[in-house]
């Protein structure tokens, strides 16, 4: 598969690495944002892709998917679909991302199958991210970090839980809410895997391929 997070977490703590994760804003046109995505994903490394659309139909998600998806596996970035496992199945995504309020991560495993990634929502509990993780979650994710408008905040983690979670194991863990170029170096020093990002690459003033750059540059001098 496109991006393997049973190896990835590997190669992280051999190469002290922390990759953006991207999230799509939660209304788009799927045409006109198949350029942004484009610009984004030339601009610098980036490991997943996540459509998250609210209050559309199936079908207009069904859409977005078709324009968009192929854009990032012709890049070879996992492209994930939120909340709902079984059009992820249907619609060649690589996989899911499931909230606590959404499918369980075993239902959601056994509609996407063994080989598709399945990333839980873990708000700021490490209960929660152990229990995702016993059940076959490939990743965790803990947030929000830093204030947000993007979405509703239901948990306020401090960076430490980063560093402790990856001291007990190898389940890649996600850090979101919030996250800039110019905050994100103590989540990425405390032992982030990846950093999720809506506003702060697709708002930016000067486009998305220049806040690809810039997450990029700031991750490379918090490795140090």
């Amino acid at each position: 598969m496109l991006f393997d997070t049973r190896l990835i977490r590997e190669v992280d703590l051999m190469e002290n690495n922390c990759r953006l994760y991207l999230i799509t804003p939660e209304s788009l046109d799927p045409v006109g944002f198949a350029a942004h995505l484009s610009q984004a994903l030339d601009a610098g490394d980036v490991g997943c892709v996540q459509l998250r659309l609210k209050g559309k139909t199936q079908e207009q998600i069904m859409r977005a998917i078709d324009i968009l998806r192929p854009i990032a596996q012709a890049r070879d970035v996992a492209f994930l679909v939120n909340d709902d496992p079984e059009l992820a199945a249907q619609t060649g995504c690589d996989g899911v991302h499931v909230g606590q309020d959404d499918a369980k991560c075993t239902e959601a495993r056994q509609i996407v199958g063994d080989d598709a990634i399945v990333g839980v929502t873990c708000l700021d509990s490490r209960h929660l991210a152990m229990t995702a993780a016993d059940q076959g979650a490939d990743y965790v994710a803990f947030g929000a970090f830093y204030p947000t408008a993007t979405k509703a905040s239901r948990g306020h983690p401090s960076p430490q839980i980063l560093g402790n979670w990856s001291l007990f194991t190898t389940v890649p863990c996600v850090a979101i809410g919030g996250i800039t170029p110019s905050n994100c170096a103590p989540l990425v020093r405390s032992g982030a895997d990846f950093l999720a990002v809506v506003a702060a690459v697709w708002d930016h003033p000067a486009g998305p391929g220049v806040a690809v750059k810039a997450f990029n540059q700031a991750i490379e001098r918090a490795h140090g």
